[in-house]
């Protein structure tokens, strides 16, 4: 069986090599608009600001994340990754903010543009370098389940995407001499980052709200439910949440009322495994009933007769 390289990339050390590429950034992004005098790239390179900080706050969040449960927290610190990923999406609409106000500035007083070779060639290299880097994070985030990771790879695509704009509109200026479309193409970018803070503040909130599992997740642990299904044997009120890199699912099971303990928890254990094991990072709860008696406090909305596991025609 082929396994996955990141899986020997831990997210804190992808975030620390993305603090890296950062301040590398920065620094390309910055001369390219010290040697331009384009508002485009200024803005550009605030991004990138916007990037290191991010990463910072993200690796903070996530040392924070891996901490053990403790008295304060006996859930664990899982749902920390969440701060990280509002607070890179409330960084960048401020940048977006910025941008728009320097851009305006721009527009109202045009400036002619330098040396436009050597800035673009410093963007574009300053691309492939945040490219390579997002590629390598959203994977890591799919293996990882971490959201703080997964912001961070998402901002950094919208960098990309941001920079290759930015190339187009100071070359359309260095050809054409519309001096106005510099801090236009300023302007697009901001609503473009601008849109994807906003989901990444929208994403951290459901993650804070206790959001259900993904849909094919779900679908996976009705499937294994299934398995465990007999005459007797039922499961309802399955509720689903994911927290930070954890998921947890809590269910009720019914037996039979003649079924003694051991029977009962033994088919439990079995079931908690099987979850387990088909949805890494899952945690079981479940409680058991008898199967004539029903809880006074359903745990979730969802209808009975679409409860996993239910026998067909059962009332």
């Amino acid at each position: 069986m082929r396994t996955n390289p990141l899986q020997h990339f831990s997210p804190r050390g992808l975030l620390v090599v993305s603090i890296g590429v950062a301040l590398l950034t920065i620094t390309l992004k910055t001369l390219a608009w010290w040697l331009t005098g384009s508002v485009g790239l200024l803005s550009d390179a605030m991004e990138s600001l916007v990037n290191l900080g991010s990463a910072v706050f993200a690796l903070v969040m996530v040392t924070v994340a891996q901490r053990p449960p403790d008295k304060e927290h006996p859930f664990g610190h899982h749902k920390a990754e969440y701060f990280s990923s509002g607070f890179e999406g409330l960084l960048i609409i401020v940048a977006a903010a910025a941008i728009i106000w320097a851009a305006v500035l721009r527009l109202a007083q045009p400036q002619p543009l330098e040396r436009v070779d050597w800035g673009l060639g410093l963007s574009v290299l300053s691309s492939v370098f945040n490219g390579a880097l997002a590629w390598v994070l959203l994977r890591a985030a799919r293996e990882h389940r971490s959201i703080a990771l997964e912001a961070d790879g998402r901002h950094l695509v919208t960098d990309v995407w941001t920079s290759a704009g930015v190339v187009v509109g100071v070359a359309a200026v260095a050809a054409t001499g519309w001096l106005w479309l510099d801090p236009l193409v300023a302007i697009g970018v901001a609503l473009n980052i601008l849109r994807e803070g906003v989901s990444l503040v929208w994403r951290s909130s459901h993650g804070l709200m206790d959001h259900a599992l993904e849909p094919k997740v779900v679908l996976e642990i009705q499937r294994t439910l299934g398995r465990f299904a007999q005459p007797g044997v039922r499961f309802d009120h399955v509720a689903t949440r994911r927290a930070g890199q954890r998921r947890f699912v809590d269910l009720h099971m019914h037996v039979p009322a003649h079924w003694t303990l051991g029977r009962a928890a033994e088919l439990r254990n079995g079931v908690e495994r099987a979850l387990m094991q088909a949805v890494p990072g899952l945690r079981a709860s479940i409680q058991l009933l008898p199967t004539d008696v029903e809880a006074h406090a359903p745990m979730t909305a969802q209808p009975e007769d679409d409860a996993p596991g239910k026998p067909e025609g059962a009332p």
